[in-house]
């Protein structure tokens, strides 16, 4: 006969290091697939941390009520002072005295260093936890390090949502491309530059594009065009996909500061669009990244990449090459990024 403590379900905990958009998206899906969750794997998901720098902190062991967590960020815009577990405790603090199993790194991108993420993700290793990140930073920054630390740790580590949100990038190459090298990675992978583009081609001003970018929640306070969020995207695939090595100030860099509605213009009376392109491949034996706008026929695939969408090529020697499309995400396809690396997390843990 089981005992009350064999019957009881076991828990994967979850610690998470920020909770903006996406991280409520998230919560949300737990919080709706938990029963699909718990039939597929025989085992539940618990939040048992929450750590943020602007609406509070909460660790209970016990798991998070993440219903009441993103109702009150919607109310007051931080964690209800009643809230079981509140406290103080630093981002650092939730690494090393948190219960958890995996940690969720999904604090605000630091695009020229990467940080603090990549120490959040160095101490998370020390700890002996599995590690979810979206912060394409630790990615670009630091990849063979932290990935190295992992696997000689015999820790899991997935980075889906860093480049196209939840679109399996990284996971068609592991699942579906194996054994293939791959030689060339190309594509449009920054949404706010093809956006303001396309805006502007239309004739708007823009400012007024921008303005309504940011009330869409796509486009940051700071625009960013000068294509270091591309660069590091780049970097993130070549890093992870051509094992590069590299850096994002190693990529050769130029964004879309310096277009005009007359370079616009004549682009268009030659048949042609301006697209801001990625690429990287090899050259002399390295991989050599560039991230730059360039004149796009009308006729090639690439010219439909049109408003939020983004597409990413991969060149490989025995597949060809293999295009991904992803049109127009929300911050669900961000979430379920998030999401389908924890399933692959839990798949490792129950086999």
């Amino acid at each position: 006969m089981k005992t009350n403590m064999e019957n009881k379900m076991r828990n994967v905990k979850v610690a998470m290091l920020g909770f903006g958009n996406a991280g409520q998206a998230f919560a949300k899906m737990l919080c709706d697939k938990r029963t699909d969750i718990e039939k597929k794997y025989g085992c539940g998901v618990i939040v048992t941390a929450i750590s943020t720098r602007t609406k509070g902190t909460i660790i209970n062991d016990d798991g998070i009520d993440l219903v009441k967590a993103c109702d009150d960020i919607k109310a007051c815009g931080h964690f209800a002072e009643d809230t079981t577990g509140l406290c103080n405790a630093s981002d650092f603090e939730v690494i090393r005295s948190a219960d958890y199993d995996v940690i969720c790194e999904l604090t605000p991108l630091e695009i020229k260093t990467g940080q603090p993420a990549i120490d959040h993700i160095r101490e998370a290793f020390v700890h002996g936890s599995h590690v979810i990140t979206a912060n394409k930073g630790p990615i670009a920054w630091a990849y063979r390090e932290l990935a190295d630390m992992a696997r000689t740790k015999g820790l899991m580590f997935f980075y889906e949502t860093t480049v196209m949100d939840g679109t399996p990038v990284f996971n068609l190459v592991d699942h579906d491309l194996k054994l293939c090298r791959v030689t060339e990675v190309s594509g449009i992978l920054n949404s706010t530059t093809n956006y303001i583009l396309e805006e502007m081609a239309a004739g708007r001003d823009y400012d007024a594009i921008i303005a309504e970018g940011k009330r869409r929640g796509f486009i940051e306070e700071d625009p960013a065009i000068e294509g270091f969020d591309a660069a590091a995207k780049i970097t993130a695939l070549l890093n992870v996909l051509m094992d590069a090595g590299i850096t994002p100030d190693q990529v050769d860099r130029k964004g879309i500061e310096n277009i005009t509605l007359e370079d616009i213009k004549a682009a268009e009376e030659d048949g042609k669009v301006i697209k801001l392109l990625c690429r990287g491949t090899v050259e002399g034996g390295k991989v050599k990244a560039t991230v730059g706008p360039q004149l796009v026929d009308k006729g090639d695939m690439l010219a439909t990449i049109d408003s939020t969408t983004s597409i990413v090529s991969i060149t490989t020697d025995l597949m060809g090459k293999v295009s991904i499309v992803e049109h127009a995400p929300e911050i669900e396809q961000t979430a379920y990024g998030i999401f389908g690396d924890l399933l692959r997390v839990m798949e490792g843990l129950v086999r």
